[in-house]
């Protein structure tokens, strides 16, 4: 049986609890609905790249997590006459490339995957609390040493830091993505953590509070990796989940990578 990009969508839509929602980001940017679908790659964000390499593979779906056009909801009114959309566009068009985003769809899966890929990279899905699902209980070590850990199961270059690397620290919290900085600062009070791995903040949000809360005696520490870094292993840990939904077509990850370098 062959399936058709709206097919692909309605299946996976069909299981994610709560859904359809009314308001989604999560819609067809490019392509069209009926095309039969050869394969489909997951990955964080559809990059030009990317894209090349999803055509590579055999791919003609794309399931990111992010946006394709640089703006959350990707409106492409102001990117008409841009020469970067042009040919990005083109790109699509040449390789006959669907692109869907699975952004508000994955974070209601339970558990959600993107929490539950970090922790599987970071080695630490043994450690969550079971009451709360973005901490660990690690053995008690230092945040010097935690930040060598998360950089060496990761492949991070580098990390940004509040705090003091000597502190000891034991119970660690993960925010995943861009959350607001109140989700942040509420986690790092109310789960009682020593450290929050985050992937993305507002620089006068979660940093100015966690200084802040060394200059008031409290031991924590903010350790910031970057938001592709915090959610591109969900889109491999939710390929099982979607080829269980869809064993008729072949299903695989690719990674974006991290477009920043550290200099």
């Amino acid at each position: 049986m062959s399936l058709r990009v709206k097919d692909v969508i309605a299946r996976i839509v069909a299981d994610v609890p709560g859904a359809p929602f009314p308001q989604t980001v999560d819609t067809l940017k490019t392509g069209d609905p009926e095309q039969v679908v050869t394969g489909i790659v997951t990955t964080f964000l559809a990059s030009c790249d990317l894209i090349e390499r999803a055509a590579a593979a055999g791919a003609n779906l794309i399931i990111t997590h992010e946006p394709t056009f640089y703006e959350h909801a990707d409106p492409i009114d102001w990117l008409v006459d841009d020469p970067v959309y042009t040919a990005k566009k083109a790109l699509i068009e040449r390789h006959g490339m669907a692109i869907w985003r699975f952004h508000d769809y994955l974070h209601s899966l339970k558990p959600d995957p993107t929490f539950a890929g970090l922790f599987q990279a970071l080695g630490w899905s043994d450690s969550v609390d079971p009451e709360v699902f973005y901490v660990a209980d690690r053995p008690a070590t230092t945040v010097g040493a935690l930040i060598a850990e998360v950089k060496g199961r990761l492949g991070l270059g580098a990390v940004r830091l509040v705090g003091d690397q000597a502190q000891p620290v034991a119970r660690v919290g993960l925010m995943v993505g861009a959350p607001p900085g109140r989700w942040h600062i509420e986690a790092l009070r109310n789960a009682h953590l020593d450290a929050l791995i985050v992937g993305e903040i507002n620089e006068w949000e979660t940093s100015e509070y966690v200084r802040d809360a060394r200059w008031a005696g409290l031991a924590k520490a903010l350790i910031v990796i970057g938001h592709s870094v915090s959610e591109e292993d969900g889109m491999r840990v939710v390929v099982p989940w979607l080829q269980a939904r869809l064993p008729e077509v072949p299903i695989a990850f690719l990674p974006t990578g991290h477009p920043l370098t550290v200099l």
